[in-house]
Order: structure tokens, then sequence, then C-alpha cells
């Protein structure tokens, strides 16, 4: 099979202090990525939070930085033909209905304002 034939899987990788893009080739070998690092906000003991415009920036930077690595291996994105994602699950964020952006930042997994109620 020639690398032009190759195919690809792409994997985000969205975490509570990172995110990450991972390109696997078919025998589930890693042959380029990026990760990029973003910071948490405490507003007060024991909040957590993120803005969610950092979060979103973070993975297209990932996934550019993964794909340039990719492409200076030989590779063409077009040979990634899937992509998941992996991400912080409870991570709560609510987006203003008309104009798509954040109303406030995003409450992380490990906050415990809601301990309480949950």
């Amino acid at each position: 099979m020639s690398k032009a034939d190759e195919v690809f899987i792409g994997s985000i990788d969205q975490g509570t202090s990172s995110t990450r893009f991972l390109i696997f080739n078919v025998k589930g070998q890693i042959v380029a990525s990026h990760q990029c690092e973003y910071q948490n906000h405490y507003p007060k003991a024991g909040w957590v939070e993120k803005d969610p415009v950092e979060i979103l920036d973070s993975v297209e930077t990932a996934v550019v930085g993964a794909c340039r690595r990719f492409n200076s291996l030989g590779y063409d994105a077009k040979q990634i033909k899937s992509v998941g994602i992996t991400n912080q699950r409870e991570t709560t964020v609510a987006f203003d209905i008309e104009t798509g952006q954040p109303l406030t930042n995003a409450i992380i997994w490990n906050d415990v304002r809601t301990k309480d109620l949950v």
C-alpha cells in the first residue's frame, strides 16, 4: 500500500487541563499529535470554571498542530477518515440561543457548588 492510500483516525481528547488531537494509523499507533494546555479559573473556593471560548480555541489549535505535523510526514488530512471525541462529560456551559455565544464560563466537573443538589 502506498503512503497516499493509507487511512487514519483522529481523536480529540478534551480534558480538564489540556486538549490533544491524535492521529492513529490502522495499527493503532500514533502518527502525529499536538497538545495545548489551558487554564482553570477559581472565582470562589470550591468553584472551578473554564472560558468556553478558550476550550474551543484549544481544540482548533490541537487539530491544526497535529495536522501540520501529519502533513510534514507526507500525509494529507483527507486521509483521516473519522474523528472521535472524548471530553469532560459533566462540564456544563449555556449559550445564547440567538448569538451562539457563551453566557458564562463553563462549570467544570470538579466544581462543588451543586453538591447539595445532587
